[in-house]
């Protein structure tokens, strides 16, 4: 299977393309329940000189966490928000090295879902920090998927 480019927000502090000082992570379904995406930390982005962030790493652990239950229909997203975090740190995450980020969609049952995510060194593979996570699915009405694109949901062409 090719991959299917996951839409991307206005604002997310991970996704949002018009954010600032976000991550701008472009996140792609590899296939069914898993996510991929490759990602350069700026030096901003760093705990201690080298080194990003441990909050930055856990955000970015959230977000692909979640995405890993998405699916690759952006008409039909299952949007979640974390009702439990679980994040490994086992090495240093370095800023200004590629780095390879992997969802993979774990067990759903009704409006809950487990999954788990890794943050890799892309040249070696070796895994530098993982998390686990509980999610619970926004309810349908706190979000109205028709306004979806008018909210800055979409799929954006790569640069």
């Amino acid at each position: 299977m090719s991959s299917i480019k996951q839409p991307n927000s206005r604002h997310c502090f991970i996704c949002g393309l018009e954010n600032p000082v976000g991550l701008h992570l472009h996140i792609y379904e590899t296939e069914p329940g898993v996510v991929e995406s490759k990602y350069i930390a700026p030096e901003h982005f760093q705990g201690y000189p080298g080194v990003l962030h441990g909050g930055i790493v856990a955000a970015i652990i959230d977000e692909i966490s979640g995405r890993a239950h998405m699916g690759s229909d952006p008409l039909n997203p299952r949007f979640m928000f974390t009702g439990k975090l679980e994040v490994k740190y086992r090495r240093n995450v370095p800023i200004g090295k590629m780095l390879k980020i992997v969802g993979r969609a774990g067990n759903t049952k009704r409006n809950l879902a487990e999954a788990w995510a890794g943050i890799y060194d892309s040249e070696t593979e070796e895994l530098l920090a993982e998390g686990t996570a509980i999610h619970i699915n926004v309810p349908k009405e706190k979000l109205d998927v028709s306004q979806l694109e008018e909210l800055g949901w979409k799929v954006y062409p790569d640069e």
